[in-house]
């Protein structure tokens, strides 16, 4: 091979790799988020005894969310579940009944881009959502920050972490949450300079080691898209209790709404 073919090939690989790193630069959100747009059907035909109702973020969104309350009592505390990145609330409909035949309200969160709301999921969006909810129900609901738990499931649990910072609840109910978001796409993309490129970070264990709010931790001891040992650091950053269960893959029904998990929400509950 001649030095000026050398050069040619040399160019040609660089091109492509530059090329390749900039389609992920402009789809990374599209592998990140995997909302599930579709408009949902009406909260009390999932969950009898559920409500439609609608949240304003700071920036001018209108999105709708489920809110669930156990029947002919008043509930023990409020839960805001913040989901994943896919799908949408009415797939965390299941939770929610069992959270509320525990005694519990809940709020069913979907963001931006997620179960027929508008625009479009980011880290600076979600933590308006998140704003939104908390702020419907502290004011709308009346519920005191001593009767209000986080729940976070995977992305979610970076969602909730972020806004504990600001609004300390009760406690904090974290499902098989990452160290950041970068540590979790090295693991499904370790041919690329995921940390460079990231444009939402969701550092989970940062912040969760500057909480002080009672805080547990649910993994699956054979999660295949959060490592359980990242679960694990998180855990020991926020000194919270662990619960793990063995076998358990990511989604698995045991995670999305097994008895473990109740009870582990259950367990927050103040006294």
């Amino acid at each position: 091979m001649t030095k000026t073919v050398l050069v040619r090939v040399v160019l040609v690989a660089v091109v492509l790799v530059v090329l390749l790193l900039a389609a992920f630069w402009a789809v990374q959100r599209r592998l990140i988020y995997l909302p599930d747009p579709a408009p949902v059907p009406a909260a009390a035909s999932v969950l009898p005894g559920a409500e439609d109702v609608r949240l304003r973020t700071a920036d001018g969104l209108d999105l709708g969310a489920w809110y669930l309350r156990p029947a002919g009592r008043d509930p023990a505390a409020t839960v805001l579940v913040a989901g994943g990145n896919g799908g949408n609330r009415a797939g965390r409909a299941p939770l929610a009944a069992k959270l509320a035949q525990a005694g519990l309200a809940v709020l069913l969160l979907d963001y931006r881009g997620y179960g027929g709301n508008p625009g479009d999921p980011s880290e600076e969006g979600l933590a308006l959502d998140v704003r939104a909810a908390h702020r419907y129900l502290t004011e709308e609901r009346r519920v005191p920050p001593g009767r209000l738990l986080y729940f976070g499931e995977s992305l979610g649990s970076a969602v909730v972490t972020e806004l504990a910072l600001e609004h300390p609840p009760a406690g904090l109910l974290l499902r098989s949450p990452f160290v950041d978001l970068a540590s979790v796409g090295a693991e499904i993309y370790p041919y690329l300079p995921v940390r460079l490129l990231l444009r939402d970070r969701f550092p989970v264990k940062e912040q969760a080691a500057r909480l002080r709010v009672p805080s547990v931790v649910v993994v699956g001891g054979r999660d295949s898209i959060v490592p359980p040992s990242q679960s694990r650091e998180v855990a020991a950053a926020a000194s919270a209790r662990l619960v793990e269960i063995p076998g358990a893959d990511h989604n698995d029904p045991v995670l999305l709404d097994g008895p473990e998990l109740v009870e582990a929400v259950r367990s927050l509950v103040p006294r």
